[in-house]
Protein backbone atom coordinates (compact mmCIF):
# COMPACT_ATOMS: atom_id res chain seq x y z
CA UNK A 1 0.00 0.00 0.00
CA UNK A 2 1.27 3.24 -1.02
CA UNK A 3 1.55 6.20 1.29
CA UNK A 4 1.10 10.13 1.47
CA UNK A 5 2.25 13.37 2.65
CA UNK A 6 -0.37 15.51 3.56
CA UNK A 7 0.23 19.23 5.09
CA UNK A 8 -3.08 20.92 5.79
CA UNK A 9 -3.41 24.40 7.93
CA UNK A 10 -4.45 23.08 11.40
CA UNK A 11 -7.75 24.47 11.07
CA UNK A 12 -8.21 22.13 8.34
CA UNK A 13 -7.20 19.21 10.07
CA UNK A 14 -9.11 19.44 13.27
CA UNK A 15 -12.24 19.70 11.02
CA UNK A 16 -11.24 16.43 9.64
CA UNK A 17 -10.07 14.74 12.99
CA UNK A 18 -13.91 15.91 13.83
CA UNK A 19 -14.99 14.34 11.22
CA UNK A 20 -13.62 11.03 11.14
CA UNK A 21 -14.38 11.30 15.01
CA UNK A 22 -18.39 11.67 14.45
CA UNK A 23 -18.41 8.87 11.75
CA UNK A 24 -15.79 6.50 14.03
CA UNK A 25 -13.63 6.02 11.47
CA UNK A 26 -9.61 6.68 11.90
CA UNK A 27 -8.50 9.67 9.55
CA UNK A 28 -7.09 7.63 7.43
CA UNK A 29 -10.17 5.60 6.35
CA UNK A 30 -11.91 9.40 6.50
CA UNK A 31 -9.47 10.83 4.08
CA UNK A 32 -9.50 7.87 1.65
CA UNK A 33 -13.56 8.18 1.74
CA UNK A 34 -13.25 12.04 0.69
CA UNK A 35 -10.80 11.59 -1.82
CA UNK A 36 -12.32 8.18 -3.58
CA UNK A 37 -15.80 10.15 -3.40
CA UNK A 38 -14.14 13.40 -5.52
CA UNK A 39 -12.08 11.24 -7.61
CA UNK A 40 -14.38 8.45 -9.14
CA UNK A 41 -16.94 9.81 -11.89
CA UNK A 42 -19.25 6.52 -11.19
CA UNK A 43 -20.53 8.20 -7.95
CA UNK A 44 -21.96 11.28 -9.89
CA UNK A 45 -23.90 15.12 -12.79
CA UNK A 46 -20.82 20.94 -12.79
CA UNK A 47 -17.95 19.89 -11.08
CA UNK A 48 -19.13 20.84 -7.73
CA UNK A 49 -22.41 19.82 -8.29
CA UNK A 50 -20.77 16.32 -8.78
CA UNK A 51 -18.63 16.52 -5.73
CA UNK A 52 -20.97 17.42 -3.22
CA UNK A 53 -23.12 14.79 -4.98
CA UNK A 54 -20.23 12.03 -4.60
CA UNK A 55 -19.95 13.27 -0.45
CA UNK A 56 -23.59 12.83 0.14
CA UNK A 57 -23.63 9.45 -1.46
CA UNK A 58 -21.04 7.84 0.80
CA UNK A 59 -22.56 9.71 4.11
CA UNK A 60 -19.57 12.49 4.19
CA UNK A 61 -21.34 15.69 3.27
CA UNK A 62 -20.87 18.20 5.88
CA UNK A 63 -23.28 20.84 6.23
CA UNK A 64 -21.53 23.97 8.09
CA UNK A 65 -22.88 24.28 11.82
CA UNK A 66 -22.62 28.13 11.60
CA UNK A 67 -23.91 28.87 8.57
CA UNK A 68 -23.00 32.17 6.74
CA UNK A 69 -25.85 35.07 6.77
CA UNK A 70 -26.17 37.18 3.60
CA UNK A 71 -25.68 40.74 4.91
CA UNK A 72 -29.13 42.70 4.17
CA UNK A 73 -29.81 43.85 0.85
CA UNK A 74 -30.63 47.48 1.97
CA UNK A 75 -26.98 47.69 4.01
CA UNK A 76 -25.34 46.24 0.83
CA UNK A 77 -26.72 49.28 -1.31
CA UNK A 78 -26.00 52.10 1.26
CA UNK A 79 -22.37 50.64 1.06
CA UNK A 80 -22.17 50.36 -2.52
CA UNK A 81 -23.49 54.00 -2.99
CA UNK A 82 -20.40 54.96 -0.56
CA UNK A 83 -17.98 53.72 -2.17
CA UNK A 84 -18.78 54.82 -5.25
CA UNK A 85 -18.06 58.68 -3.82
CA UNK A 86 -14.23 60.25 -4.33
CA UNK A 87 -11.63 60.12 -6.42
CA UNK A 88 -11.17 56.37 -8.49
CA UNK A 89 -8.15 53.99 -7.17
CA UNK A 90 -6.12 54.18 -10.04
CA UNK A 91 -5.96 58.20 -8.67
CA UNK A 92 -4.38 57.44 -5.57
CA UNK A 93 -2.10 54.46 -7.74
CA UNK A 94 -0.94 57.14 -9.89
CA UNK A 95 -0.13 59.84 -7.88
CA UNK A 96 1.68 57.35 -5.66
CA UNK A 97 3.91 56.33 -8.44
CA UNK A 98 4.80 60.05 -9.34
Amino acid sequence: MAQMTWRPDPDLLDRVRRAAVQRGWSMNEYVSAVLNAATDPSLAGDDAAQLRERLARVGLLVTPTNPRRRPDPKAVTRARRRAAVGAPLTEYVADGRR
